[in-house]
């Protein structure tokens, strides 16, 4: 199978420009995933789909993630480390927090949603950056 890297690129700049996490496209028997994670192309008559890695960008995703008690965004959205642009962050590593503390805030829909400390403990990493899309459930901080 031939990959029309033109796609891709066309698929990724429509993710990019309007701010979506995944685009999926489909032209008879082949089918372009493009998500802010990876690219997956399949096509009907192989067996198999091929995983290409997207862009990689310099996050803290990418470092190995510290065992610990983690805090996780109750919905889809856009992760923020501050109220506003420019502001104190929320959380840093190594600060005290309590439970019921805002660590971050997931932007859904134009609705600031903070998310808070599911316990007391110190932060030892924050695993996503700032203005990250994240999904429900992934992890957030460890704390210890």
């Amino acid at each position: 199978m031939k990959i029309d890297k033109k796609i891709i690129k066309e698929l990724t700049d429509c993710l990019n420009e309007f701010n979506l996490t995944e685009l999926e496209y489909t032209e008879k028997d082949t089918k372009i995933k493009v998500s802010k994670n990876n690219i997956s192309i399949s096509n009907q008559n192989i067996p198999n789909s091929q995983n290409i890695p997207a862009n990689k960008s310099n996050n803290q995703t990418s470092n190995k993630i510290i065992s610990g008690i983690e805090v996780t965004s109750p919905i889809i959205g856009t992760a923020y480390h501050a109220p506003e642009p420019g502001a104190k962050k929320f959380v840093e590593v190594g600060k005290k927090i309590k439970k019921g503390d805002t660590v971050m805030i997931v932007e859904a829909m134009k609705t600031m949603n903070h998310v808070p400390s599911n316990s007391d403990g110190i932060v030892k990493q924050i695993v996503v950056d700032d203005g990250q899309p994240v999904e429900f459930g992934q992890v957030l901080i460890i704390l210890e």
